[in-house]
């Protein structure tokens, strides 16, 4: 059984059991969520698409951890004009384990 769903302007294919890194979610950890942005489902051969979301479809998914991923580093240059700039961002995300997909 999979299921597309949607966090963060992202799209992720989970199945039960699996720990993913989303974008940040303001929650503690521990918590337990309820994800309702399904997008897609599939299970013996059978698919269901919405349009844009599935009703009656949700994910319940437990918190983790919150982290920050690697730095990019963003550099900015001209030549022969003296101009030089060095930024770094690091993105946080928060880590989800999939406990169920309730149908």
């Amino acid at each position: 059984m999979y299921v597309l769903f949607n966090s963060g302007s992202k799209q992720y294919l989970v199945s039960k059991g699996d720990t993913i890194a989303i974008e940040k979610i303001d929650k503690l950890i521990g918590t337990t969520i309820k994800i309702n942005n399904i997008l897609m489902y599939y299970k013996d051969n059978i698919c269901k698409f919405g349009n844009p979301y599935i009703k009656n479809i949700s994910i319940v998914a437990k918190i983790i951890n919150h982290s920050r991923n690697k730095k990019i580093k963003i550099i900015k240059f001209i030549r022969r004009k003296h101009y030089r700039r060095n930024y770094g961002h690091r993105q946080w995300f928060t880590q989800i384990k999939i406990i169920d997909i309730l149908l």
